[in-house]
């Protein structure tokens, strides 16, 4: 029969003699504190310009507005009268990433959108 091994305080997790089963915590390394972080910036805002042209139907652009962005027929209605009557009209600002993306739908669609700062 072989013999049975004795085990050891180590075998068990426990210190010292004690075979009762508890460890006891070993002292944690001093924590390094992180670097103090700058609160986040606003990103620049940026300019959504919608542009007037002759190919597109009046109802076709609110639709698209309403679409693409979170205007209501109501408020692109006026954004696109505005197009209409002045040739350009501000449909909204954002960050510039969002801008872009904006400018790629509407293009994408048909329409004439451009982006500048709002400064």
């Amino acid at each position: 029969m072989p013999e049975e091994k004795k085990k050891t305080p180590a075998d068990t997790g426990a210190a010292g003699g004690d075979e009762s089963g508890t460890a006891t915590a070993k002292p944690k390394a001093a924590r390094k504190t992180a670097p103090k972080r700058k609160p986040p910036r606003h990103l620049p805002q940026w300019k959504v310009l919608l542009h007037n042209d002759d190919k597109n139907e009046m109802g076709f652009v609110v639709a698209t507005i309403v679409e693409l962005t979170p205007l209501n027929e109501q408020e692109a209605t006026l954004r696109m009268k505005e197009a209409d009557d002045t040739g350009v009209a501000l449909i909204l600002t954002t960050h510039k990433e969002r801008a872009e993306l904006y400018q790629e739908q509407f293009t994408s669609k048909g329409l004439v959108v451009t982006i500048e700062p709002a400064d």
